[in-house]
């Protein structure tokens, strides 16, 4: 197995949330990637500046940060074009690693707005080095810049950041150093190509925690009636978790609750319900060890709540 360790560049629109196109805020100008074998040895590299067809000129945010001008860009390689040459060089057996999860979901979001997106399969298994970087060296909650970790890592900074290829090399760098048993505890999934049918949601456990991504759903309501989304197992031992603290919104798209498993103790809930482009609802439910002063923290929320709304219904 290769792992692709890529990042991207990509400009917004320069007329604000007016002006932007919804199928595609944010447009790639520049990916720069780097390949490692399976004893992390580099054995290639890629970059390509993007020539882009929806927002032509720099967002002034987009312009403070990359290093690219705008004459550069008209020179570059349109999207379709790029995108092919970059899966190419990926090759078939590619796991892709990036610096947090944004960059390989705008990957998916630019490739289907040009109709490409059946050229790379989802929901795609990842590296999310960031998250990696934290439980290695700092907290799981920790979520630090590329920057930050060269730093902490004391990696030579003669390549400049913010750069696709440079920030590539910076992230395969950081990758090179994280301990082979966290890296395969804990992948990531990307899930912008979310499950379709019962058949393809994704149960998967880690350490510590389990995670489920069902299908999609017509509304949030169904959603949160679905009995596998509101079932409670433990994610060590995998035995039905009775319900302390039943769900309840905090907001309009995340819940929580508590459970006890007889083994284990105490197990918290938390579902996240995700929209897609088309409208449809999907949920990424978690189950984490607990504790019981967790438990009364997320119990005091729920009275809190239900405070407030009968409050507002007077």
């Amino acid at each position: 197995m290769n792992y692709i360790v890529f990042d991207l560049e990509w400009n917004q629109s320069p007329g604000g949330k007016e002006k932007e196109n919804p199928r595609l805020p944010f447009e790639i100008i520049e990916i720069g990637a780097v390949k490692l074998n399976s004893s992390l040895e580099e054995t290639g590299q890629f970059h390509s500046v993007i020539r882009p067809s929806v927002y032509p000129s720099l967002n002034y945010h987009t312009r403070e940060v990359v290093r690219l001008s705008e004459d550069s860009l008209r020179n570059g390689t349109p999207f379709p074009e790029a995108v092919r040459e970059f899966l190419s060089f990926c090759g078939g057996d590619a796991m892709f690693c990036t610096w947090g999860p944004s960059d390989l979901t705008e990957l998916q979001r630019n490739m289907k707005y040009y109709g490409l997106l059946s050229m790379l399969r989802g929901p795609l298994h990842y590296y999310d080095v960031q998250k990696l970087f934290a439980i290695q060296y700092e907290t799981m909650k920790s979520r630090k810049s590329l920057e930050y970790a060269a730093d902490f890592l004391k990696l030579d900074h003669s390549l400049a950041f913010h750069q696709a290829l440079s920030d590539a090399v910076y992230t395969a760098r950081v990758f090179r150093t994280i301990d082979p048993s966290v890296r395969s505890a804990y992948d990531s999934i990307d899930v912008y190509q979310n499950p379709k049918t019962k058949h393809e949601e994704i149960h998967a456990v880690y350490n510590g925690y389990s995670k489920f991504i069902s299908r999609e759903f017509d509304s949030k309501e169904e959603a949160v009636a679905d009995r596998e989304v509101s079932s409670t197992y433990c994610c060590l031992c995998g035995r039905r978790a009775r319900k302390k603290i039943r769900w309840f919104s905090v907001g309009s798209k995340n819940y929580y609750c508590v459970a006890l498993c007889p083994e284990h103790g105490y197990l918290k809930g938390k579902v996240r319900m995700k929209h897609t482009d088309e409208g449809k609802f999907y949920v990424v439910k978690t189950i984490k060890i607990s504790s019981p002063q967790e438990a009364e923290e997320i119990r005091q929320k729920k009275e809190t709540i239900r405070k407030k709304r009968n409050q507002r219904h007077r």
